[in-house]
């Protein structure tokens, strides 16, 4: 029987090392875009991350004729009408050390309801007959007053959870397995291996 091969459809490293870690347990090989000789990226029309998930697993998927996930996720604030949101990525710019900054600075003398944020994902599978399956999932939390942790990446050391009482950059990737946006929106490990195989 020919070895099982699920696609991770992303470009991030943050993402793909979660990603990866995650699914461990798969009794598949968990394959990168560069592993598949794939070396374009899918623009992120939609204005929804279940839109822009679904656009990144058909592109890709039919690209590598492989069993495909991917997602989309992001932070919205309620201070910033929800936003980034799906613009997460690319909001102002590149580099998250800036963004983080900026978001503390915005939200500076705000407590409470108005430091309220959530991260957002939306997780797609995609098999290679073009049936998919998608989850969601979200973490409530709220932004921090300064970054702490190096864990993660991305906007998790703004990212506080009141109840842990630390940022998702403080908590470890087996914890957040339990609790944090990915898992929260992560296709049950079976259910993948069974699509597949």
């Amino acid at each position: 029987m020919p070895e099982c091969r699920l696609l991770i459809a992303t470009t991030s490293a943050g993402k793909l090392r979660e990603w990866k870690q995650l699914l461990s347990d798969l009794p598949m090989h968990v394959q990168t875009l560069a592993e598949s000789g794939i070396d374009f990226d899918v623009e992120e029309t939609g204005a929804t991350f279940r839109q822009n998930a679904f656009l990144k697993t058909e592109a890709y998927g039919r690209a590598s004729g492989l069993l495909t996930l991917a997602e989309d996720s992001g932070l919205c604030v309620a201070a910033l009408g929800g936003g980034p949101g799906v613009q997460s990525a690319r909001w102002e710019g590149d580099d998250y050390d800036h963004k983080n900054a900026l978001l503390i600075r915005l939200l500076e003398g705000k407590s409470g309801s108005a430091r309220a944020c959530r991260y957002a994902c939306v997780a797609v599978l995609r098999h290679p007959d073009g049936r998919t399956w998608d989850a969601r999932g979200e973490v409530r939390g709220e932004i921090a007053r300064t970054p702490a942790g190096t864990g993660g990446f991305g906007y998790d050391p703004v990212f506080f959870i009141p109840r842990l009482g630390r940022t998702l950059a403080e908590v470890a990737v087996d914890e957040k397995e339990k609790r944090a946006r990915r898992s929260g929106a992560s296709l049950p490990s079976g259910f993948i291996a069974g699509a597949a195989c």
